[in-house]
């Protein structure tokens, strides 16, 4: 049995300071180069997680829960969103989206999100399944606000 890890929060030691957003920017843009180059006037280059506030100025980093049930998935026509077997991971093929955007309107937490360019594909956390070293916004996060737990 494979390990399942899920990135955590402790919205306590978020001070805002938006490290994961462009970790995660960094992490999926198209191009190459260094975060010092990266273009955030790029709709291309978005986060697929955010920083919100609450009344009292609280920060609030948002991250898909890979949920137990998804209702992404459930809510999936085209077979575009699947929950892994192996890793529990809510995973996204883009090939296969008819960008209907179910996923998007029955997410609870409003995670998913339609692409800002084209509004053609939805972008959501992949657990930056291309890094063998594990999300960067993880590793990006100074105050250790974010984390990787093992979950069973």
């Amino acid at each position: 049995m494979s390990q399942i890890q899920r990135i955590m929060i402790d919205h306590t030691k978020c001070n805002g300071c938006k490290s994961c957003s462009l970790a995660c920017m960094q992490a999926h843009r198209q191009d190459s180069g260094s975060l010092y180059d990266l273009d955030l006037t790029d709709g291309t280059n978005e986060s697929r997680n955010s920083i919100q506030t609450d009344a009292n100025g609280v920060y609030f980093p948002l991250f898909c829960r890979h949920c137990d049930d998804p209702q992404c998935v459930s809510a999936c026509m085209s077979g575009a969103m699947t929950k892994n077997p192996e890793n529990k991971l809510v995973q996204y093929d883009g090939k296969q989206c008819a960008a209907c955007f179910m996923c998007v309107m029955n997410c609870p937490f409003g995670i998913i999100k339609p692409d800002n360019p084209t509004k053609t594909y939805v972008i959501k956390c992949d657990f930056c399944a291309k890094d063998k070293n594990g999300p960067n916004c993880v590793r990006a996060c100074p105050n250790k606000a974010i984390y990787i737990e093992e979950v069973v």
